[in-house]
């Protein structure tokens, strides 16, 4: 590797730590709160947005009146499925939520089905995290509408450098700016509540931008309302989409082994804080938007809004902004901080790629980052950075998953009869009646907005996980060795491609020489005239190699010769031939673009033949050192005498 990036690296990253300071890297309740609470807390941002949006969308201001009873169900619903997350943790102290308690409890199948959706989820949790961040600050300087994509990508890409620098560093860079919101959106809620409550405001306080709500919902009366199903349908709608606030609930149960110790107790205990802020601020919200009547626009989010309303256009208003902006961008650290995890574990369970389960330089897990960076990049681009086309492929995924693990926990209690078990199956059992109605409602009421994406999705990483595992079981029984065959040794030819007599052919030489008594040199004939210089060279050089000359027609290097390793492969069956590739290696990283990459390329044409063995063998420019010295001084050849 060369200094300067090895340097650049460690500048960005940081540098590498021991396998023994994963213990220390272990986060304390307060900074776990910001990175595995910073999704769920965040979602009030977009979620009373969204429900307004569809019901607005068909009924106008009169779905003012319906925001609250949406809300209180959707916090029912996160209660109770915070309650059963608490008994997860504590039943399953190693993490791996959902696909760990399906797979354990309901079956590989079921498993694949939960990994997948909390896969999808956690790729659309930063897309949807990221542009509903953007929007915020859009929100505040509409001219920078134009930059949204190019806004997402950047906070993505500074997003993934901050997690591959490690989790605990990671956390102490998130902290600040998820307390920073708390801080601003009670702030907003106290201060919106009394202004409410009391009938006046605060001098301080007084808002240039004045709204009657009494007018709004008198001017909502003379709309033709919905009845009947068609308003029911139009409800579910709202609260599915709603229910995009509780994204991000199952992160915490994700991610025990993230926590110092005693780990249960310390994950239960935030997870209880992340449900009581996440509820108090979704109806805050929720309250304040119908007081005031604030619609969302495609310019204005519901916090925008209202903090233009209650703080009017100053410090207090900017700073909500910039706070909305910091906790959704840096929401996306949940699926940061989980999707590596999960990846990691299906990649132990051989559903996954191993280089997933491996630890990066800073005891991350490196490839699991960016390869959710990437995947977030690619939608965020694919929608144009429009959190109001993301978020209907949004919670689909999520819903699921809670559907399985509250399904897996009831077998959990049922088969361990542990004391009070029948209370806590009761929970769970509740738990996944509950978040399955949910699952239908998000599919069909999604379904033609675009969560029919998600349903495909789901199915097609199914296949792909299964494609990876049916590869490993295969690969580890084409590889298993019992020992009960003799090992038969196997005659043995070695081939060394040539172009000509130099250094690097004479290192390569060498080493022919001492791994075999039979050494042929091949020479590739793409110019008669060069080839009879090489062959006279050749004969006075007399260093007892002979030396082959393959003509090539057609000036291809590669067929001549595998044609050839390919015939004294059928000299005899066993035949084992090594092919030693003279390399030379630059001193300079960049002079590696002025040099052919034939070395490389003769290892790719022989990596799928049996029996053929490739070795390189590098010459190092710019370092002295003689050919003598790759030898006992004993052996010397002709080879060595004569270079």
């Amino acid at each position: 590797m060369p200094g300067a990036y090895r340097q650049l690296k460690h500048v960005l990253f940081g540098r590498p730590l021991p396998s023994e300071r994963l213990e220390h890297e272990r986060l304390n309740k307060k900074t776990a709160l910001a990175v595995l609470s910073s999704d769920a807390i965040s979602s009030v941002a977009y979620a009373t947005d969204q429900i307004l949006f569809v019901v607005g969308g068909a009924i106008g201001m009169m779905a003012i009146g319906y925001v609250i009873p949406i809300s209180a169900v959707i916090v029912g619903l996160l209660v109770l499925v915070g309650l059963s997350y608490r008994q997860t943790i504590f039943a399953y102290p190693n993490g791996g939520g959902s696909y760990t308690v399906a797979k354990e409890n309901l079956g590989v199948s079921p498993g694949l089905v939960a990994a997948a959706a909390l896969l999808t989820d956690y790729i659309l949790t930063v897309a949807v995290s990221i542009s509903s961040g953007v929007a915020a600050i859009t929100s505040a300087y509409p001219p920078l509408a134009i930059h949204t994509v190019s806004l997402c990508v950047v906070s993505i890409v500074l997003l993934t450098v901050v997690n591959l620098r490690g989790v605990r560093e990671s956390g102490a860079a998130f902290s600040i700016p998820t307390y920073a919101f708390i801080v601003m959106m009670v702030a907003l809620i106290v201060v919106g509540v009394y202004r409410a409550t009391m009938g006046h405001e605060l001098a301080f306080l007084a808002s240039p931008l004045k709204v009657d709500p009494t007018s709004a919902r008198h001017g909502a009366a003379i709309m033709s309302p919905l009845t009947g199903f068609a308003l029911f349908y139009l409800l579910l709608r709202g609260f599915a989409e709603g229910c995009s606030a509780m994204t991000g609930t199952e992160a915490i149960s994700n991610g025990i082994q993230a926590f110092k110790q005693p780990a249960q107790r310390n994950a239960a205990t935030t997870l209880t804080w992340m449900v009581t802020i996440l509820a108090a601020f979704f109806l805050g919200v929720s309250y304040l938007a119908t007081h005031y009547a604030v619609m969302p626009t495609t310019d204005q989010t519901v916090i925008s809004l209202l903090g233009r309303h209650i703080f009017g256009t100053g410090f207090f208003y900017y700073a909500l902004q910039y706070s909305t902006f910091a906790v959704l961008v840096l929401a996306a650290n949940t699926a940061f901080a989980d999707f590596p995890r999960l990846a990691g574990i299906l990649a132990n369970d051989r559903f996954m790629p191993r280089q997933f389960s491996a630890r990066g330089d800073r005891l991350a897990f490196s490839n699991g980052i960016v390869t959710l960076a990437l995947l977030a990049i690619v939608l965020v681009i694919a929608f144009h950075g429009n959190t109001a086309r993301l978020v209907p492929l949004y919670a689909i995924g999520v819903f699921v998953c809670f559907t399985l693990s509250q399904a897996g926990m009831v077998i959990h209690w049922m088969r361990s009869r542990e004391r009070g078990w029948r209370r806590r199956a009761a929970l769970n059992g509740l738990g996944a009646v509950a978040t399955g109605i949910v699952s239908v409602v998000q599919i069909v009421t999604k379904f033609t907005e675009g969560g029919w994406i998600v349903c495909l999705i789901i199915p097609a990483i199914i296949w792909v996980l299964v494609a990876i595992h049916r590869h490993y079981t295969q690969f580890a029984d084409d590889v298993k060795f019992t020992g009960h065959s003799p090992i038969l040794p196997l005659h043995h030819t070695v081939v060394v491609p040539v172009n000509g007599i130099t250094k690097a052919t004479a290192g390569a030489l060498v080493y022919a020489t001492t791994i075999s008594d039979e050494v042929v040199a091949v020479y590739i004939e793409v110019d008669k005239r060069l080839t009879d210089e090489l062959q006279r060279t050749w004969e006075e050089w007399d260093i007892g190699v002979p030396l082959v000359v393959l003509p090539s027609p057609l000036r291809s290097i590669l067929r001549p010769l595998v044609e050839y390793v390919d015939n004294l492969r059928m000299v005899m069956p066993g035949e084992l031939v090594t092919v030693v590739v003279p390399e030379i290696v630059p001193k300079k990283w960049w002079e590696h673009f002025l040099h052919n990459k034939t070395a490389l390329y003769i290892r790719t044409a022989f990596m799928f033949k049996p029996n053929v063995v490739v070795v390189a063998v590098p010459y190092l420019l710019g370092h002295a050192y003689r050919l003598r010295d790759m030898i006992n001084h004993d052996d010397e050849t002709d080879v060595v005498a004569t270079a």
